[in-house]
């Protein structure tokens, strides 16, 4: 063989070794973004966090110029689409969801397969939204006080339903059970959607699911609202009062959400990221989009965001504490 020979294999088998680096190399080289975004859920669809972020995948595509495509990843109280995130290339094409359940999560679960501070970059919350305590339109629990009246002369029977063991359906009526002393029946669904069908097929007494989702059957009359639970009344439904106008103070619990993205990503695509929704959401259409199913812009970035995480985690383990909630 001759050196010149012998020199083109030598090239040959050096390029092919090469190349399953260069193909990521020449991906780093491309701007972001250079194709589509998937934006895990790690919810059911039709859920309130569903219906807000499509609101906002729509908005926020033209500003990053690709599509933004929603996947719904729900189950195990949103620990299998935050495994599949955490578990995704840190390249900023695989989004997460993130909201209270996924910090409530570590707590909730002895082994949710991940860890809400360590395996993600939360970028920035982006929207809030009250939960509201529910009843049939047909019960004849007309105010809080009712609610309280029954449910002390039935303690441990009265049943309400949840969209699952952790989440604020969950957790927010057990701190609404603490304020007024009482115990009710805990019967968990696997959304808020459910708990909402739950209620209006009598199947329990009453739920607190997010606004979002129960507002189009409290519009049509058919769910009675009761009482909001953050610390001022909605501007949807202007004549339900917060629970501590109705009586009972010091329970305030809101919905959030925001976006994440796995951990190790670059801080070029994050801040790429921040900026495209920071713009998005000052649009008059997406901030009335939002309202019209009870949310609200509610921005909070990078370390704030990530206080946020680790206020939810301490107040659910203090909750659990205080419940009697073991780990499942």
């Amino acid at each position: 063989m001759t050196d010149i020979n012998r020199r083109r294999l030598v090239g040959a088998g050096l390029a092919a070794a090469l190349a399953p680096l260069a193909a990521p190399l020449a991906r780093a080289a491309e701007p972001y973004p250079s194709r589509p975004i998937k934006w895990v859920l790690p919810y059911l669809a039709g859920t309130g966090p569903d219906n807000t972020a499509r609101i906002l995948a729509e908005a926020v595509g033209p500003m990053l110029g690709q599509s933004v495509v929603i996947e719904n990843r729900g189950g195990a109280g949103g620990n299998i689409g935050a495994k599949l995130v955490a578990r995704a290339p840190a390249d900023g094409y695989t989004w997460i969801y993130s909201a209270a359940p996924m910090a409530a999560n570590m707590f909730m679960y002895k082994s949710p397969g991940f860890d809400a501070l360590k395996d993600f970059r939360h970028i920035m919350r982006l929207t809030s939204a009250d939960v509201v305590l529910i009843v049939n339109a047909d019960s004849d629990i007309r105010s809080v006080d009712d609610l309280v009246r029954q449910i002390r002369a039935r303690p441990g029977k009265v049943e309400y339903a949840s969209g699952g063991v952790g989440t604020p359906s969950h957790l927010g009526v057990e701190m609404f059970l603490d304020a007024i002393k009482g115990s009710a029946l805990h019967v968990p669904y696997k959304g808020a959607s459910e708990l909402c069908t739950a209620v209006l097929g009598n199947q329990v007494v009453f739920g607190a699911p997010i606004l979002a989702v129960a507002y189009p059957q409290i519009q049509a009359g058919r769910l009675r609202a009761l009482a909001v639970t953050g610390p001022r009344r909605n501007a949807v439904l202007p004549q339900v009062p917060t629970l501590a106008e109705a009586g009972v103070p010091g329970v305030e619990l809101i919905s959030w959400g925001g976006i994440s993205v796995p951990a190790g990503t670059p801080d070029a695509v994050v801040e790429r990221i921040q900026a495209a929704f920071v713009q998005a959401l000052k649009q008059p259409r997406v901030i009335a989009q939002l309202q019209e199913q009870g949310g609200q812009v509610d921005i909070q970035e990078g370390s704030a965001y990530v206080d946020g995480f680790k206020r939810e985690m301490r107040s659910t383990q203090a909750m659990m504490k205080k419940v009697g909630l073991e780990p499942l």
